[in-house]
């Protein structure tokens, strides 16, 4: 992919880029910073172009997703809060491409969204290329790279779990699966199961949890959803949260003007302000 660190930003002078930045710089210092200007796509891959551009707004790192899948239930702390038994394959659900938002973006939440508004700091996978019956021993070949994200979720619509459920809906609204702020390469971050992930609202802390937690690995997510079905390049994998949701927090539910901050050591934070 030729890349290290993959943004995509608008450049001082009015264009819309990506960029490498090579080394990790934290995300609100990005704004200002020069970086080696790439050329390319996800599908076909980036090639560097010789040039330099100053960053001046920080964008979604990608402008597109083929779908957002995610992974529920994925972290053995998790299922022991929810007091959930431990599934036997990994719980699926899909986002529409329209809940992809940006690490700085405000979250407009629609009134019919807010009365148990939640976060979920996660650990996205960009998947790099086509990928169908691949087994867990060669999934990661098919990884583009790595990012931070935020599954926000509607609990009113999703909860309780019943038949007839409105899960995939309480996860779906516009903006509800920020990014970023880069898509990190496997040259950087080889085990994806080696990763601390902490989750803060307005600067308190309430997620915090190594991915070595989760129940099925990246390698073990893309097997699954890759058993005969396509995951085309493009597509993004949400990987599941950790303990610590709101709604099992007194008060931990979002209210308008909350902070999310989500941080993944090795790629960096996303910050999303609430909206209401």
């Amino acid at each position: 992919m030729s890349f290290q660190r993959l943004i995509r930003f608008v450049s001082t002078d009015g264009k819309t880029l990506y960029g490498d930045l090579v080394k990790n710089i934290p995300t609100l210092e990005i704004e200002g910073t020069k970086v080696a200007v790439l050329e390319g796509d996800i599908e076909s891959g980036f090639h560097r172009t010789g040039a330099e551009a100053t960053v001046q707004k920080l964008l979604c790192p990608l402008p597109k997703a083929h779908i957002i899948q995610c992974i529920g239930l994925n972290y053995k702390q998790h299922a022991a809060e929810a007091n959930l038994k431990i599934p036997e394959f990994p719980m699926n659900f899909t986002k529409p491409p329209e809940t992809l938002a940006g690490p700085l973006e405000t979250i407009d939440v629609d009134p019919s969204a807010q009365k148990q508004l939640d976060y979920e700091g996660e650990l996205v996978v960009v998947i790099g290329r086509d990928a169908k019956n691949v087994s867990a021993a060669d999934a990661l070949s098919y990884v583009a790279g790595y990012t931070t994200g935020n599954d926000f979720s509607a609990r009113d619509w999703q909860l309780p779990i019943t038949p007839g459920q409105q899960f995939c809906y309480g996860k779906s609204f516009d903006k509800f699966a920020p990014i970023g702020p880069a898509i990190v390469s496997p040259s950087v971050i080889p085990d994806p199961q080696k990763l601390h992930l902490v989750t803060k609202v307005n600067g308190k802390q309430v997620q915090e949890t190594g991915t070595d937690d989760m129940i099925f690995s990246v390698a073990q997510i893309i097997e699954h959803l890759t058993r005969g079905r396509t995951l085309k390049a493009g597509s993004l994998v949400m990987t599941g949260t950790p303990s610590g949701i709101g709604l099992f927090i007194e008060g931990g539910l979002l209210k308008h003007g909350d902070v999310v901050e989500v941080t993944i050591d090795e790629i960096g934070s996303i910050y999303n302000k609430i909206a209401f």
